[in-house]
């Protein structure tokens, strides 16, 4: 049958990208590095130190998953490749759309693998810490800004990621006017650093009596969530360390009593905060872990060693600064300046489903690489 021969023809096209991306990922190392923890595992001491336990657990749990979508991955192919030749065979068009579904969704995971594979920065398979704070807007920005934060838990929710609030302020009248947050999850930083800017909104504001089109903006910051020991030395004349009483609506994440953490870096001018640990010293160690990660990445900036890596540009929370622009009225448009990436499609980005703009970052961060080596 035509469509059949087609869809083979379609699918011999990616025989060569999936054999790259499975060599790309060094499939042998990670299997004998799976044999390696799991037989650690098995060790009569392992949890005596829990913390080191819970890590290889982690490191292992990923690296499984990871052998088996590539595995499933071939596989899908292979049957694929079975059920077009037993189609036309027996003459079979009731396998057509089975087989259309099954090469879109093939197809789909491909391209996420390959691009998993561009994620090499130092710190890109970290957990990411995402700040989000309201701009010039009031009220409106306030609002912006809570329904930024919901478009990121819904995005790590569809990815399986956890998500961790660690400092929540309510807007005066509504929404929030800054939160921290960790997302936990492997690549959970190399994925969402490209959404480190200002975030633009044009809609008609629910919150203005006269019913006019108005314009909001929040700058949502991203770093790694760095878990291994820092060579940052803080002089403990340089900070103050202040404790208060955690608020927000941050669920139950958030504790009611006096043991949010605020820590105050005088030199840098850097203030970190967290409330979302079950005592006062457990907030006070994950706010210094914080503190020394962006003292550590200022550094780092300074050397220019990296710089594009790890914090791009820094912009304004104004006009003329988005990276990325969301219009509701008087049309509908999601679009990245800077990968001219679109859709029109607001509900759904808003729902979480923003992979398209942070694959088109990668791919386009992958095509200066490139051309670099050339």
């Amino acid at each position: 049958m035509i469509e059949l021969d087609q869809m083979k023809l379609e699918l011999q096209q990616y025989e060569t990208p999936l054999e790259e991306v499975r060599d790309s990922l060094d499939l042998d190392y990670k299997k004998q590095r799976i044999e390696e923890l799991s037989r650690e595992s098995e060790a009569p001491d392992f949890w005596n130190d829990a913390d080191t336990a819970n890590k290889k657990m982690k490191q292992l749990k990923d690296l499984q998953t990871l052998v088996e979508d590539a595995d499933k991955l071939s596989t899908s192919y292979e049957d694929m490749m079975m059920l077009i030749e037993m189609g036309n065979e027996e003459d079979d068009r009731s396998v057509i759309e089975t087989i259309r579904e099954d090469l879109d969704a093939f197809k789909e995971k491909l391209e996420d693998m390959r691009l998993s594979t561009l994620l090499t920065g130092e710190y890109d398979d970290s957990n990411a810490i995402v700040s989000l704070n309201a701009g010039a807007g009031g009220t409106e920005s306030c609002d912006w800004c809570s329904m930024l934060y919901r478009m990121y838990t819904r995005w790590a929710d569809r990815k399986g990621f956890t998500v961790d609030v660690m400092n929540f302020v309510d807007g005066d009248e509504a929404g929030i006017k800054s939160v921290d947050f960790q997302i936990n999850g492997t690549n959970a930083y190399g994925y969402l650093k490209s959404e480190r800017g200002v975030h633009r909104l044009v809609r008609i504001s629910p919150f203005n009596a006269q019913g006019k089109r108005q314009t909001s903006f929040v700058s949502c910051d991203v770093m790694p969530d760095i878990e291994k020991d820092i060579d940052i030395v803080i002089n403990p004349d340089d900070i103050r360390i202040d404790t208060y009483r955690s608020s927000g609506a941050g669920g139950q994440h958030i504790n009611k009593t006096s043991s949010a953490i605020r820590i105050t870096h005088f030199p840098s001018g850097i203030v970190v905060t967290c409330q979302n640990e079950r005592s006062q010293f457990q907030n006070k160690d994950k706010a210094m872990q914080m503190l020394k990660a962006k003292l550590y990445m200022k550094r780092m900036e300074e050397e220019q060693a990296k710089l594009a890596g790890i914090r791009g540009e820094v912009k304004d929370i104004a006009w003329g600064s988005q990276i990325r622009s969301y219009v509701l009225q008087p049309y509908t448009l999601v679009k990245d300046t800077r990968t001219a990436e679109e859709t029109s499609n607001t509900g759904a980005v808003l729902d979480g489903d923003i992979d398209r703009f942070i694959n088109a970052y990668l791919k386009m961060e992958a095509g200066k690489a490139e051309r670099k080596n050339i």
